[in-house]
């Protein structure tokens, strides 16, 4: 029997991205994007349909946020899915660079006992998450760099661009962004709901499967598997990978190029390479793989 019922579950997670968020906008914006996002993630998961925010005001999380107790008959490992999609947009979106922070404060407020149950119950592992979801959004940022001088001259039908924009701020009542130019007029109403349900859509969808057939070719030494991690956690040079994983330039160039043709790696530019969805997509299956192994292997020492 779970320790935790799954609106206990998902209720501290959801008050932890609430509490959060509300740091760093305000808590009336907060709850309408969460709220937004976990309208959106419905479509996929209904019973995401027992989930109530309130967006009226600066309210504390125990009334922001409330969870009908039907929701505690579904599988607890489609509640987990459902808590991973909401956690990579609200990453993504709201909280970007305070991530560990954001991991920080579901434990503190939760305690390790719970995110245990998280991690074995529900299939959640923050700690795996935390890692994907920051090389994401280092990746997306680099891009978003690249295409700044082409989005501050993309012209909107109004007739304004990006770089016209000095600030906004979040209607309430109207329940849109408004956007003001240097001179503090108004330049365009932007309705919140439907920028939400675009941009869920795009970062709500599972990490890309690796096609079977291509998986079953895959065979990694230990050392390729060494430098896909590495490649995940952190930023590096050639010279960096070469001399921590204790092989030659030779050895590292042949190594790239086979992680290449697996399309677990990609170049973004001449000589910049980074790990695809792919790659990011096995570097987990792996890990679970040997978490389960070590489980059952724990298991049978213990009936022996």
């Amino acid at each position: 029997m779970n320790k935790y019922t799954n609106s206990y579950v998902l209720g501290e997670i959801l008050r932890s991205l609430y509490y959060v968020a509300g740091r760093r906008t305000s808590k009336g914006f907060a709850a309408k994007v969460i709220g937004s996002i976990v309208k959106t993630i419905e479509q996929r998961y209904d019973f995401l349909k027992y989930v109530r925010i309130n967006d009226e005001g600066e309210l504390i999380e125990d009334e922001a946020i409330a969870i009908s107790p039907e929701i505690d008959s579904v599988k607890p490992d489609q509640v987990g899915k459902a808590i991973e999609a909401i956690i990579r947009v609200v990453y993504m979106d709201i909280i970007g660079k305070s991530g560990l922070f954001f991991i920080a404060e579901i434990k503190r407020r939760a305690g390790e006992a719970i995110i245990s149950e998280l991690h074995t119950t529900f299939g959640v592992d923050l700690a795996t998450l935390q890692v994907e979801q920051h090389y994401l959004y280092r990746s997306r940022e680099r891009k978003k760099a690249e295409q700044k001088k082409n989005r501050s001259t993309d012209v909107s039908l109004l007739g304004y661009t990006w770089k016209n924009v000095a600030s906004w701020e979040y209607d309430s009542i109207h329940k849109a962004c408004v956007l003001y130019n240097k001179e503090g007029e108004v330049l365009d109403n932007l309705h919140l709901d439907s920028i939400i349900e675009n941009y869920v859509k795009n970062l709500a969808e599972d990490l890309e499967e690796i096609p079977e057939e291509i998986e079953g070719n895959i065979d990694l030494s230990e050392k390729e598997l060494e430098l896909l991690k590495m490649l995940r956690s952190r930023d590096m040079d050639a010279e960096t990978a070469v001399a921590l994983l204790h092989i030659t330039k030779v050895e590292f160039d042949r190594m790239i190029r086979k992680l290449l043709e697996y399309e677990l790696l990609q170049h973004t530019s001449y000589n910049v390479i980074e790990l695809t969805e792919i790659g990011i997509s096995y570097l987990n299956k792996r890990e679970e793989e040997k978490a389960k192994a070590n489980t059952v292997s724990k298991e049978i020492n213990q009936s022996i």
